[in-house]
């Protein structure tokens, strides 16, 4: 495993993961870094049973002979799919995106530990909003998105539709220490460097929150980006988002990821869950 950085795009073979190449290669390009495509094939236990019981030795071993023959097949069929997938996915990058290296990690098992095994080569991560699992759901949001992004302190690009370069930035800020950490991660980063950005806050905060708001403004024209802040009125602060984001023509939203734990979700609900499955532009997460 190499010790280099990369922008590691998690891929599954849904509708949504030639949106994933490519805003994982845009990404890569405007840092500079390698895309790492990443294929996680969770291959089913064995379906061979303790046939013991009813039938004789000779049939249950002819039984087992058969089943573990069939095993074999489906891991062949899953690996060849695998190779398939991230094939035509660096082809694809390489299409649009040619001075973008790219490398191919494909794993058997859960995404999170494949995730965790490249921990330390991770600068970012892109995943669709929407997986496998989840295709046919009203709510776009795949089942991974919460669990990884709860477990990682990297920024973590959110995607669905077909690839728009982006050309301006909104960051939802509230004076929370996730949406400093946000606008002070983008601050640091030359990712969203020469597009247009604003800073949203909505509702009625308290002076601390507009003056954090007004320093992270600041902070961010002290490292050359162009930004401006806005403290909105709304009863509903996604609504009020949302509004902005569609009114001033935004690309890609910056939010803070899952402030508050799982148990105070089951009474509070997620802002930033809320926010992912009400738009359907790039989100980057920042926990």
């Amino acid at each position: 495993m190499t010790t280099s950085q990369h922008i590691l795009a998690c891929i599954d073979g849904s509708a949504v993961t030639e949106s994933v190449c490519d805003y994982a290669a845009w990404y890569a390009s405007r840092l500079n870094l390698p895309v790492g495509l990443l294929h996680v094939s969770d291959i089913p236990a064995s379906v061979r049973r303790d046939l013991s019981g009813a039938i004789g030795i000779n049939s249950r071993q002819f039984l087992l002979d058969e089943l573990s023959q069939l095993d074999e097949q489906r891991a062949k069929v899953v690996n060849s799919y695998s190779n398939a997938l991230v094939q035509d996915a660096k082809s694809h990058i390489k299409d649009s995106f040619a001075d973008v290296n790219v490398r191919i990690y494909q794993r058997h098992g859960k995404l999170l530990p494949s995730i965790e095994y490249f921990k330390e080569e991770n600068r970012a991560i892109v995943m669709g909003r929407r997986g496998e699992d989840h295709k046919n759901s009203r709510i776009n949001i795949g089942s991974q998105i919460e669990t990884v992004a709860r477990a990682s302190d990297i920024p973590i690009l959110i995607c669905s539709e077909t690839f728009k370069e982006p050309s301006s930035y909104m960051i939802a800020f509230d004076g929370s220490k996730t949406a400093i950490k946000a606008a002070w991660m983008v601050a640091k980063s030359p990712l969203l460097k020469g597009l247009k950005g604003h800073i949203v806050m909505v509702g009625n905060h308290n002076e601390a929150a507009k003056q954090s708001m007004s320093a992270a403004a600041a902070k961010l024209e002290d490292a050359g980006y162009i930004v401006e802040a806005h403290h909105l009125s709304a009863s509903d602060a996604v609504d009020g988002l949302l509004t902005f984001q569609v009114d001033n023509d935004i690309d890609i939203m910056v939010v803070g990821a899952y402030g508050h734990s799982k148990w105070q979700q089951l009474f509070l609900g997620s802002t930033t869950t809320e926010i992912i499955a009400s738009t359907l532009s790039p989100v980057i997460l920042v926990r």
